[in-house]
């Protein structure tokens, strides 16, 4: 990626969420942690937190949790594992923002990421300083990938790390990256926490402008929408958006929602509700936004110059950079005490040349005449030159592609019906030949897996036997079969 922008360069610990859960083994785990260094609890307040997460679908109850002072405990942690005749899960887990259980450790142990930055001598910046001074590279997790409406201009976040240091499933802690331990650096990106948990991340920031400029353009027609999505990720750095994304608007996932509570005005609600009325219940939105200090005029015309949106319904507003880039977290911190919240979200990319069969097949025919997605409805591309194929995420095999965010959210109680519209659409998918990959994955068998990955799977193998021989990290996802599952 090719940008005059000065950078700066900022280390911080990460929160990476990876995935483990083994059978119970109360017993063995209990003799195999016999040791006072390390800072474990078994207190049910301990324990209860790290049973579940922000999807909040499963309960998952680990043996302990460690809260480590340094990396050198977790380090312990795994050898400890190594040593035992029967090796116990550990999951690192960060704020718990995963929503399958990948944060939890089904009678092993979880590792509160977060306490290495509370103990740590390490830490340059807190995160919060980090968005009022800097501009994301994007947002998510290096164990996945970490998309954003940003990822279209700047890559995916694991396109934008420059070193990391790795405890491997040996215990071996090993500082990488693409010059030194390369295999282990593009690995353990976007690898599901299957080679290594992830203590410390470099990644290039840009000098960030003060000012966003947010407009939102709606679409009555699907093609429109999606062509000028393409036509504006193609405009470059200099005269383009710095962030993108595209959504669906229907009567259950409105204009404003968790992600941007008070974008439209009441007036212009009404507006949109009109139209969205006189359409037949489905619209769909271009946000973009162009950061900035100062901008002309010329600029701001250019980027919308051309764009078929429908006349008359272009809104803009102009707003602190910082409050652009914190307008979901802040909404996140509210629900992550909410107990009878659940998130049973659906991620997934699809090749631009089957948008126009996903759109008939799963938007109109599920999601639309459904009407029951609770929650942003996100779709919009991206470019895959911007992800590098040497890590272990995987993407469609086309220059563009497109994702699918379901961001659903609703009771507990009710997470069955949107658990029932997910398992639809994957399967009008797979009847249709619709060549998805999920993001954020979740499968139930090796075989989905192998399917998964692909031309990647071979590789993918290799780097499992050389970096977690015993497979003590991540058996959670199924993708290998762990020393203690039986009982699982």
């Amino acid at each position: 990626m090719t940008n005059s922008s000065p950078k700066l360069i900022i280390l911080f610990f990460t929160t990476i969420t990876i995935i483990f859960s083994i059978s119970p083994i109360s017993n063995a785990l209990s003799n195999c942690l016999l040791t006072p260094d390390l800072d474990l609890r078994t207190d049910p307040d301990a324990i209860t937190t790290a049973s579940t997460d922000y999807g909040n679908l499963v309960r998952r109850s680990p043996r302990a949790v460690l809260y480590p002072s340094s990396e050198n405990d977790v380090v312990e942690l795994v050898r400890l594992s190594n040593g035992c005749p029967t090796p116990f899960g550990i999951a690192a887990r960060g704020h718990g923002h995963s929503v399958r259980g990948q944060a939890a450790a089904h009678g092993g142990v979880v590792v509160d990421m977060a306490s290495l930055g509370r103990n740590g001598s390490r830490i340059r910046v807190s995160w919060e300083e980090l968005r009022r001074r800097g501009r994301r590279a994007a947002v998510g997790t290096l164990s996945n990938a970490g998309i954003s409406g940003q990822s279209s201009f700047f890559g995916p976040q694991i396109s934008n790390v420059l070193q990391l240091d790795v405890i491997t499933g040996k215990g071996d802690l090993v500082s990488c990256s693409e010059e030194m331990n390369s295999e282990l650096f593009f690995a353990v990106l976007g690898g599901l926490g299957q080679f290594g948990i992830i203590t410390r991340a470099r990644i290039v920031l840009h000098k960030a402008p003060t000012t966003a400029k947010w407009v939102r353009l709606i679409y009555d027609e699907f093609s429109k929408f999606t062509s000028d999505q393409e036509h504006l990720i193609m405009k470059g750095y200099g005269n383009g958006p710095n962030y993108l994304e595209g959504s669906i608007i229907t009567d259950k996932s409105p204009p404003n929602n968790w992600r941007s509570t008070s974008f439209y005005s009441p007036s212009h609600q009404t507006k949109i509700q009109s139209l969205l009325k006189a359409n037949g219940g489905i619209l769909y939105s271009l946000e973009f936004v162009k950061y900035y200090t100062n901008i002309h005029e010329e600029l701001e015309l250019m980027m919308v110059k051309d764009l078929r949106f429908v006349p008359g319904f272009s809104f803009k507003k102009d707003v602190p950079l910082f409050d652009f880039l914190n307008r979901v977290g802040s909404l996140e911190l509210e629900e992550d005490n909410d107990e009878e919240e659940a998130h049973p979200w659906l991620n997934l990319f699809l090749p631009k040349s089957q948008i126009m069969d996903f759109h008939a097949a799963v938007i109109l025919n599920l999601i639309h005449t459904q009407n029951q997605t609770s929650g942003p409805i996100l779709f919009y591309p991206l470019n895959r030159q911007k992800w590098d194929d040497r890590t272990s995420a995987v993407v469609p095999e086309e220059d563009i592609f497109y994702t699918l965010g379901l961001l659903h959210s609703t009771k507990r109680s009710e997470s069955h019906v949107f658990e029932n519209l997910n398992k639809q659409i994957l399967e009008v998918c797979q009847r249709e030949g619709i060549r998805i990959k999920q993001y954020l994955p979740h499968y139930e068998s090796k075989e989905d897996w192998v399917q998964h990955y692909g031309s990647k799977w071979a590789t993918f193998q290799e780097r499992k036997q050389k970096y977690d021989p015993r497979m003590l990290l991540s058996p959670g996802q199924r993708i290998f079969t762990p020393v203690m599952e039986s009982d699982f």
